[in-house]
């Protein structure tokens, strides 16, 4: 939803309810752990009020841990803190998993996947990064297929069940690809929000 219009706000919001897309993504950025700053609270109680699917709220912020219950009181069903934001991360996941809201790990272009061994199965997504977080409509970074398939392979033998989200750059020209090799979520926002028929783009980006 960071590309949308929010001078707009009720009407894109109601443009993904009556789309094929299944949940919203909400970027929270701070400008100190990325060089952005996108929208706090209020705005994310509109979304509360207005969005009729699952909230999927990534926290791009420094001391997530300190959001954590603010986030889940304004309606997130799903929350992700960054591996590279997190001193205790396994803590983290603890807390937001005691607040019945699923958990996820998002890891930033140059961070490895091995950095999740030890967290992978207590967790319910895995974001990977496929551009540098902080702004929207930068172009999809290519080492991220390789990584795509590593991830998949980590998820598979050690028995996890976390999903697979691909966060930046995602088109029509790599969503095929990336769902082929094992990503089961993703996020979409300049190239939706952009095109000329949102709606449409969003069909195409889900059945390829």
């Amino acid at each position: 939803m960071l590309a949308c219009n929010f001078g707009k706000l009720e009407e894109e919001i109601s443009l993904v309810n009556n789309s094929k897309a299944q949940w919203f993504h909400i970027d929270v950025m701070d400008g100190i752990f990325v060089p952005n700053i996108s929208f706090g609270t209020p705005i994310m109680k509109i979304f509360q009020q207005k969005a009729e699917k699952p909230l999927d709220v990534h926290l791009m912020i420094v001391n997530p841990e300190n959001y954590i219950q603010k986030f889940a009181d304004l309606g997130s069903e799903i929350i992700t803190v960054h591996i590279e934001a997190s001193t205790h991360l396994h803590r983290n996941i603890q807390k937001i998993k005691s607040l019945g809201i699923k958990a996820g790990v998002a890891l930033n272009p140059h961070t490895p996947v091995s950095s999740l061994s030890s967290i992978i199965n207590d967790i319910d997504l895995v974001c990977l990064m496929s551009v540098n977080p902080g702004f929207g409509g930068q172009k999809f970074i290519e080492n991220t297929f390789d990584k795509v398939a590593e991830l998949r392979n980590l998820i598979i033998n050690s028995g996890s069940s976390a999903l697979i989200e691909i966060d930046g750059g995602v088109n029509e020209d790599n969503s095929n690809k990336l769902f082929d090799l094992g990503a089961n979520v993703l996020v979409a926002g300049s190239t939706v929000f952009k095109s000329k028929n949102p709606t449409n783009t969003i069909s195409k980006l889900i059945s390829g």
